[in-house]
């Protein structure tokens, strides 16, 4: 199983320089998973590009249907978002060591959590993943 960030959702919904290496993960015989953060993410992702007018405010909805109706249909494991996890991120951010913005932390720290192989196409976020040890797959 392998937990995606939520920069490797977004590729696999709209396309971008990224979406051919991620439309082959999501094709494969891989359980991918996630955690509720990343639907809070996605939609603000989807709706920052509406807001800047990259996409429509159809595609915008039809995007995020989409995405939804993956959800219901367990096309996601769901990894929870615990205390564990939180004091996790908060120990990491007070360390000072890595560039970590708060909700890439708990993204982070629900992967490593789980023990769980972290995919993302953010160059900062797998410096800093890789400097406190998680494992990142690459795309």
């Amino acid at each position: 199983m392998l937990f995606l960030d939520t920069s490797v959702i977004v590729a696999f919904y709209i396309p971008e320089a990224q979406s051919g290496r991620v439309q082959r993960l999501f094709s494969s015989e891989t359980p991918l998973a996630i955690c509720s953060l990343a639907e809070v993410e996605f939609t603000s992702a989807i709706a920052r590009l509406v807001r800047i007018k990259a996409i429509s405010e159809q595609a915008g909805k039809l995007v995020l249907e989409g995405f939804r109706g993956h959800v219901q249909q367990k096309f996601y494991a769901f990894c929870p978002i615990t205390q564990k996890e939180y004091d996790l991120a908060k120990d990491w951010l007070g360390s000072f060591k890595t560039s970590l913005r708060t909700l890439d932390a708990l993204q982070l720290a629900v992967a490593s959590s789980n023990n769980l192989p972290f995919v993302t196409s953010d160059k900062a976020l797998t410096k800093a993943a890789k400097a406190l040890g998680v494992t990142i797959r690459g795309l």
